[in-house]
């Protein structure tokens, strides 16, 4: 085996789970269940760790044939039915959070809202990474389509010095660019309109150049420090120099592009890679290149509290993933939405296990 490749998981047993007999398996299965309508329509992929895909499908079907609305007795049986944890070699993970920020906005440019967020442009094409194109860079997943072949599209910096200007993209428009910002990293948001109305844009495309993190280029520039960086500790320094900000955040060339999404039940999150809505707490952000989506992942660690850090057990859904989510344990953590969700996702890091749930044969 190459230092390259994921190394096997191996089975640990419920009973080397500390805190599964007390978490709520109930709320985990509805989150599952919702995973279990898309996975019965397509078989999940298979991923590099070899999670099949076929026999979770097979699961999935099996919660289908349950109500929506399990106990959680029931609901626990059903997963030591189905599924085996496995670890891997060192079982340490690490794990950061996120969420649906909410802002007020404009459907017109008017006062103070003149960020728009925007749709993508027709030639912005999603590349097949099985077979790129010549002359585009290694793992660029998007580019621009012209009469001649591909070519890298605007990155973010040219965009917010107006690339895109008056083709009409703009979905809705914020007052503050650094709310705009953090949209393009949590990738979706409800924005409220003038009207009383409740809006979702969430992710549909982005620029394809590379992420890079605006906390990572504070501390290269010596504005924050190492293991201080917090979505909360950028904010402030953003705020206190406006002057920087253009600077600072076209620093991340990736830049995002979104479509309207219908808010169907305001206790879930957006629709996520997965093709499924994100539930508070339940769902998990994957490296997509190992996991195979919907298979629950058993997370031990520590979140964010009133009065320091609570102990965080309980069994989440693999149902989306991101840029920076890379790694056989790695965890990104939806909280919600609205600012109470935002300051614990913003504060989120920390390590603990990443248990993998894998389908019984």
């Amino acid at each position: 085996m190459s230092s390259g490749e994921p190394r096997p998981l191996s089975p640990v047993g419920f009973a080397a789970l500390p805190g599964w007999e007390e978490d709520d398996h109930a709320a985990a299965f509805r989150a599952f269940r919702l995973s279990a309508l898309r996975a019965v329509e397509a078989s999940p992929k298979t991923r590099a760790l070899g999670i099949d895909g076929a026999r979770l499908a097979l699961v999935a079907a099996k919660a289908l044939e349950l109500p929506e609305m399990i106990d959680r007795a029931a609901a626990r049986t059903f997963f030591e039915t189905h599924f085996e944890p496995h670890e891997g070699e060192a079982g340490e993970g690490f794990f950061t959070g996120y969420y649906e920020p909410e802002a007020d906005a404009a459907l017109v440019p008017a006062g103070p809202y003149r960020t728009a967020l925007l749709r993508p442009p027709e030639e912005l094409v999603e590349i097949d990474e099985a077979n790129p194109p010549p002359g585009l860079k290694t793992g660029m997943r998007f580019a621009r389509k012209t009469a001649t072949g591909f070519e890298p599209f605007f990155d973010r910096g040219a965009i917010m010095d107006g690339a895109l200007d008056g083709r009409g993209l703009e979905i809705a428009f914020l007052a503050d660019p650094v709310d705009a910002y953090f949209i393009h990293v949590q990738g979706a948001a409800r924005l409220r309109l003038g009207d009383g109305r409740l809006m979702r844009v969430t992710y549909a495309a982005k620029s394809g150049h590379a992420y890079t993190p605006v906390g990572r280029v504070l501390i290269e520039r010596g504005a924050l420090e190492r293991g201080k960086v917090t979505m909360q500790a950028i904010r402030a320094w953003l705020a206190a120099h406006p002057y920087e900000i253009r600077d600072v955040l076209g620093a991340n060339r990736s830049y995002i592009f979104f479509r309207e999404a219908p808010v169907e039940d305001p206790a879930l999150g957006p629709i996520a890679a997965a093709k499924v809505a994100l539930t508070p707490g339940r769902s998990l952000a994957v490296d997509r290149t190992l996991h195979t989506f919907h298979v629950p992942i058993w997370i031990d660690t520590v979140v964010p509290g009133a009065s320091g850090s609570e102990p965080f057990r309980r069994l989440l859904v693999a149902q989306d993933t991101g840029s920076a989510i890379l790694g056989p344990a790695r965890g990104d953590i939806f909280f919600g939405s609205g600012d109470a969700a935002g300051e614990i996702a913003g504060r989120m890091q920390a390590r603990g296990r990443f248990v993998t749930l894998v389908p019984r044969a």
